[in-house]
């Protein structure tokens, strides 16, 4: 136990260093940076919803370059097709063969901009991805590394020509992360970089702090992660309180109480810690169900919206002693 508690020493510094390194670039968002951390070590995908000029994509693309991870961004549009991001067998003259083109789905982190919208069938595209870490083209079975996360953005507000997530794919994603607008303070740290041109710190100039395999070693470390039975027991109280709100239509399946799990267990790493608290569980929590859950028609007219929702169903579940 204390050799596990020193490598968690170790790891515990170089996370600490990925929130300084960020925060030299991106003004706030602590909480959402903790929340995206906790994603990616708990080996999930990420939903990010913002209005544009929040910071979506620069958060996901210096995520990439601080683990040192291989990046690729695809543009969703109405018109783009599933081999324009999972890639196609092209027939080479030369060899009499069909060689395959990988799309920009292969990839460590795949940046998925927009991804409301393409059509139902570009998003279908993604399916086998996201739940296998594979793709499957005319009969060929393609993997995917150890490290595999999809960060994927969406504009809430603008909705003419977009389609909306079938539940199947929303369910895919551990976590939904809502980037809002900077405080009064923030904004103005924000203008003061950009007076001064302190705002543009090159991406390529900076240098990764952790590598992809050291990733992978401490995403195992979870299974080293103490969980007391009654916090099993929470987390399954509040999924199941949300199956049994009037104010919920259709509640969270087992996936979120085991991405609920995987989740409180990663942040519990992220404090350096080798046990799960329920403040863990609280604080992950709203994240992993906000998407996950349709309100009843009564209660978007009441102006419940789905984080509210969460917060109410949780405060009905007793905290463990």
């Amino acid at each position: 136990m204390e050799e596990q508690r020193t490598d968690l020493t170790v790891f515990a510094e170089r996370i600490e260093e990925l929130r300084q390194q960020i925060s030299k670039v991106i003004v706030g968002q602590d909480e959402n940076i903790d929340l995206l951390l906790t994603a990616v070590l708990a080996n999930g995908h990420v939903l990010l919803e913002g209005v544009p000029g929040v910071a979506k994509t620069l958060l996901a693309r210096l995520l990439s370059k601080l683990i040192d991870a291989k990046f690729s961004r695809v543009q969703f549009t109405p018109d783009l097709m599933p081999s324009d991001v999972l890639g196609t067998n092209v027939f080479n003259m030369k060899t009499s063969n069909f060689d395959f083109h990988a799309g920009p789905v292969f990839a460590d982190i795949v940046l998925v901009d927009e991804i409301n919208r393409a059509p139902a069938k570009t998003q279908a595209a993604l399916f086998e991805v996201m739940e296998e870490r594979q793709v499957t083209i005319d009969g060929q079975t393609h993997a995917m590394g150890q490290f595999y996360t999809i960060l994927a953005t969406q504009n809430p507000v603008e909705q003419e020509g977009t389609y909306k997530l079938p539940e199947a794919q929303t369910d895919r994603f551990m976590m939904k992360i809502t980037m809002g607008y900077p405080s009064l303070d923030e904004e103005v740290t924000i203008l003061e970089r950009h007076h001064t041109n302190q705002r543009l710190t090159a991406l390529d100039d900076i240098a990764p702090v952790i590598t992809k395999d050291q990733l992978v070693e401490l995403r195992q470390m979870l299974d080293k992660v103490f969980v007391d039975p009654v916090l099993l027991r929470y987390i399954a109280g509040i999924v199941a309180q949300t199956r049994q709100s009037k104010a919920v239509f259709l509640g969270a399946s087992p996936r979120a109480s085991v991405a609920m799990l995987q989740a409180s267990k990663a942040y519990a790493l992220l404090q350096g810690r080798d046990f799960v608290t329920p403040d863990d569980v609280r604080f992950v929590a709203p994240s992993i169900l906000q998407h996950r859950l349709i309100l009843t028609a009564e209660a978007e007219m009441e102006g419940i919206t789905p984080v509210k929702a969460v917060k109410r169903l949780i405060e009905k579940v007793e905290v463990p002693k």
